[in-house]
C-alpha cells in the first residue's frame, strides 16, 4: 500500500528528564514534564519547531485540497434547532449555508421571523460563540451567554425580545450556568462561580453557587440560594415552574452519574427540602402545568423511567410512592419526553427511547388511567437516526416538535400533532450547500474480549464490503455519551472518496443505559479499549478493510480511547487521529477541568485507583523501538477543558520511541477551544485530518 513516509522524519529535539516519582509504591517516569508549561522557553521553541514540521508534512498531502472543497459544501449544510415555545413565540437557532455560526431567531405568533442574536454581527472575527440561551416564561426577555476565543467562560446578558435592547450584563463567571426565570421576567435563578479572590489559587474554575438575581441590578447584590459548603467541583441545575411556585435545584460533583435534588415552595417558606440526596442515581425533576412533580430517573431502573409525585406532599417524594407514567423498557433507554394534550383533552407523553443507538418515538397516557401503564402506540416516520430533543408549549397544546438527524440529514425539525398521532410532518428542513453523497448504512455487531456484543454503524459507498477499503473507525466510550446517527460532513466526505466510516457504540456510553456506562468507567475502563479493538478486528474479519487500510479516530475522551489503542495495539491500525486528548492519566486532575472527571476515571490520589490509571495511561505505556502507526495529534490552545499538554507529552514520547518511519505530528490551533467553532475553522481541521488518514491508509479519492 502506498504511504507518504518519504524517509524517516527528523523530529525536533526534546530533552528527556531523568524524572521518576514514587507514587503509592509505583515508580512513575515523566521525562517530558517540562512540556506541561506552555511558556517555558523550551516548550515555546519545541512547539514552534513542531508547527513547522507539521506544516511541511501537511503541504505534501495530495488529497488535502480535494477534501477541503468537498467539506466546504458539506460542512456548510444548514442546521435547525428545536423550538422553545413561550407565550406563542418560538425561539430557535438556524444556520444557513455560508454562515459561520448559527443565529438565534424568534418566530412571532403571526408567523413573522426575525434574528435576535447573530454571533458574527457581534464579532466579525468569528471567535465569539453563543453558548446557551433561555427565554422568560412570557417570551419577552431572553437570557443568553457568550464566550470568546474558545474559553467557554460564558458571560451572561439579558435582552428585551421586542426591541433587542440589552437590559443586563455582562455578568462573568457563568460557565455551565442554567437559567430559570420567575414569572414577570424581573428575576431569575442562575449559577455563578465565586470571585477568584475568594477561592484558593488554582481553583478559579470551581466553587459554583446558585443565586437569585434581579435583572438590571449589580450581581454583587444577588441572593445566595444554595451551594455553601458543597464540594468545589459541584455543578448545579435550576428549574422553576411556569407559575413561579416551585424551584428545583440539583447538584452533581463533577461528572459523577448521580445527583442530589431539592424542591422549594416559593409560595410557602421557600426552604429547599431534600427530594433525593446521597443516592447513587440521577433524577431530573420539574413541576409541570398539571401541578404534578415529574421525575425522569434511572433510580432502580438503569434504562430510565418517567414517574410523577405530588410536590405539595413530601411523603409522596419517597421512591416507593412514585407512580410510573413511562416505565422502564426492556430494549430501550428513555432519553427525552414532552407533555402534550391529546385530541380528547387528556394529557399525553411523547417519549423518546434509544434502541441500539437509534431513536424511536412512542405515545403514553399521562393521566394515570391505565395501570400498569402501557403505550398508546408507536409514532412511525423516523429513519435510522437520532432525536436531538422534543419540545411543546408549557401552557399546553396538541403539538410537539421533534429535532431529527441521521447520517445524511442535517439537523431538522419535525412536527407531531394529536390529530394525527401516527404521523410526523416536516416543520423546518436544514438546507445543504452541495449534493449529499449517497451513503449506505449497515448495522453489525463485534464481539469484545469478554464476549460482550458491540454495536457498529458502518457507512460505505456500496452497503456491502465489495472489496477491502480504507476505513476510519470512530469511537468515544465514556461519560454516558451515546454515539447515535448524526449528519457528519467528515464521514460523508470520506465515503464520497471511496472509503468506509464506522462508528462503534462502546461501553462507557449510554447506548444501553447506566449499566452500560458503568461497565466502561473506573476499574472497568479497559472494557472500552477492548470493545474498540474488537470493532476494528471485526471490520477486517468481515472484509470491510485490512489492517494497513484501517485508521482510528477520536477526540477528548475519544482521544484517550485512540491513545490507549495505539499504545496497547500498535498493530491494529495504520493511522491515528487523536484530537484534544487526555493522555497522562496520572496527572490529568491537575489541569483544566480534570478534577471533575475523577468519578469517571479514578484518582491518582488513591493507591488502588492509581493502579487502574497506570494500567492504560497512554503516556506511560510507550515502549521504545515499537513500530507505532502514523499519528496526528490536533490540539486547541484555548482549550480550558483538556489541556494541550497531554498531546505535547505523548507526541514527544512517541517521536522518541517509535521504530517505524510513520510520522508522529502535532497540529495546533490558537483562539479556539474544546467546543464550538466557526464553520471555516471546522473545514480546515477536518480537511487536514482526512487528508492525513487518506495518505496513510491508501485512499486515493
Amino acid at each position: 500500500m502506498p504511504r507518504l513516509y518519504r524517509g524517516r522524519v527528523r523530529y525536533p529535539e526534546a530533552p528527556r528528564l531523568d524524572l521518576v516519582e514514587h507514587l503509592h509504591g509505583h515508580p512513575v517516569a515523566d521525562p517530558y514534564r517540562w512540556l506541561e508549561d506552555p511558556v517555558d522557553p523550551r516548550t515555546v521553541a519545541w512547539t514552534a519547531a513542531q508547527d513547522a514540521l507539521t506544516a511541511g508534512q501537511m503541504a505534501q498531502l495530495p488529497l488535502r485540497r480535494r477534501f477541503a472543497a468537498r467539506l466546504e459544501e458539506l460542512v456548510h449544510a444548514g442546521a435547525v434547532g428545536v423550538p422553545v415555545w413561550r407565550a406563542g413565540r418560538a425561539f430557535s437557532t438556524r444556520r444557513d449555508p455560508g454562515q459561520e455560526h448559527a443565529v438565534l431567531r424568534v418566530r412571532e405568533p403571526d408567523g413573522r421571523e426575525r434574528v435576535l442574536l447573530d454571533p458574527m454581527a457581534l464579532d466579525p472575527s468569528g471567535t465569539t460563540t453563543l453558548d446557551a440561551w433561555s427565554p422568560s416564561w412570557e417570551g419577552d426577555r431572553l437570557a443568553y451567554q457568550l464566550s470568546t476565543g474558545g474559553d467557554e467562560e460564558s458571560r451572561l446578558f439579558v435582552l428585551d425580545v421586542a426591541t433587542g435592547k440589552q437590559l443586563d450584563g455582562p455578568i462573568d463567571r457563568c460557565r455551565y450556568s442554567p437559567v430559570a426565570w420567575l414569572p414577570g421576567g424581573e428575576e431569575l435563578f442562575y449559577v455563578r462561580r465565586l470571585a477568584p479572590e475568594l477561592v484558593p489559587d488554582g481553583e478559579e474554575q470551581f466553587h459554583r453557587r446558585v443565586w437569585r438575581h434581579r435583572v438590571g441590578t449589580d450581581p454583587a447584590g444577588d441572593v445566595l440560594v444554595h451551594g455553601e459548603d458543597s464540594d468545589p467541583a459541584t455543578y448545579f441545575g435550576v428549574r422553576t415552574s411556569a407559575d413561579g411556585r416551585w424551584l428545583v435545584v440539583s447538584a452533581s460533583v463533577g461528572t459523577a452519574p448521580r445527583d442530589d435534588v431539592w424542591l422549594a415552595d416559593l409560595a410557602g417558606d421557600g426552604i429547599l427540602r431534600e427530594l433525593q440526596v446521597g443516592v447513587d442515581a440521577q433524577t431530573a425533576a420539574w413541576v409541570a402545568r398539571d401541578g404534578r412533580l415529574w421525575l425522569l430517573t434511572d433510580r432502580g431502573t438503569p434504562r430510565g423511567r418517567l414517574a410523577v409525585a405530588d410536590p405539595a406532599d413530601p411523603a409522596s417524594w419517597a421512591p416507593d410512592r412514585w407512580r410510573d407514567v413511562v416505565p422502564q423498557q426492556a430494549d430501550g433507554v428513555l432519553t427525552d419526553v414532552a407533555l402534550v394534550d391529546g385530541a380528547d383533552g387528556g394529557l399525553r407523553v411523547l417519549a423518546v427511547h434509544s434502541v441500539d443507538a437509534t431513536d424511536r418515538l412512542s405515545l403514553w397516557a399521562a393521566d394515570g388511567a391505565s395501570f400498569p401503564p402501557t403505550p398508546l402506540g408507536d409514532v412511525p416516520g423516523l429513519g435510522l437516526g437520532s432525536v436531538s430533543g422534543v419540545s411543546s408549549p408549557p401552557e399546553g397544546g396538541t403539538s410537539a416538535w421533534v429535532g431529527y438527524t441521521d447520517f445524511a440529514t442535517p439537523p431538522s425539525v419535525l412536527r407531531w400533532d394529536a390529530a394525527q398521532p401516527a404521523a410526523l410532518t416536516g416543520w423546518e428542513e436544514a438546507p445543504v450547500a452541495g449534493e449529499v453523497p449517497e451513503v449506505h448504512v449497515v448495522e453489525t455487531h463485534a464481539t469484545s474480549a469478554d464476549g460482550t456484543p458491540v454495536h457498529l454503524f458502518v457507512l460505505s459507498p456500496t452497503g456491502t464490503p465489495d472489496r477491502p477499503r480504507p476505513a476510519v473507525l470512530y469511537g468515544y466510550g465514556g461519560f454516558n455519551v451515546a454515539l447515535t446517527p448524526a449528519y457528519s460532513a467528515q464521514a460523508l466526505a470520506w465515503v464520497a472518496a471511496g472509503g468506509v466510516w464506522a462508528v462503534a457504540n462502546l461501553r462507557g456510553g449510554s447506548e444501553h443505559g447506566e449499566e452500560w456506562h458503568r461497565a466502561g468507567m473506573r476499574e472497568r475502563k479497559q472494557n472500552v479499549f477492548d470493545d474498540f479493538a474488537a470493532a476494528g478486528e471485526h471490520l477486517v474479519a468481515r472484509g470491510w478493510t485490512t489492517p494497513d487500510r484501517l485508521a482510528v479516530m477520536g477526540g477528548s475522551n475519544g482521544g484517550l480511547l485512540v491513545g490507549a489503542t495505539l499504545t496497547q495495539r500498535p498493530d491494529l491500525a495504520a493511522a491515528v487521529v487523536c484530537s484534544a486528548p487526555l493522555l497522562d492519566m496520572v496527572r490529568y486532575e491537575r489541569f483544566g477541568l480534570g478534577r471533575t472527571w475523577n468519578d469517571e476515571y479514578g484518582t491518582a490520589e488513591d493507591p488502588t485507583e492509581l493502579g487502574w490509571l497506570l494500567g492504560y495511561s497512554p503516556y506511560h505505556r510507550v515502549v521504545e523501538g515499537t513500530a507505532y502507526p502514523a499519528v496526528l495529534f490536533t490540539t486547541f490552545e484555548s482549550d480550558t477543558r483538556v489541556d494541550p499538554l497531554h498531546a505535547r507529552k505523548l507526541a514527544a514520547a512517541l517521536q522518541h520511541a517509535t521504530g517505524s518511519a510513520a510520522p508522529v505530528l502535532l497540529r495546533r490551533e490558537t483562539e479556539v477551544g474544546h467546543g464550538a467553532r466557526a464553520v471555516s475553522r471546522t473545514v480546515g481541521l477536518a480537511a487536514d485530518q482526512l487528508a492525513f488518514l487518506a495518505a496513510h491508509t491508501g485512499l486515493d479519492g
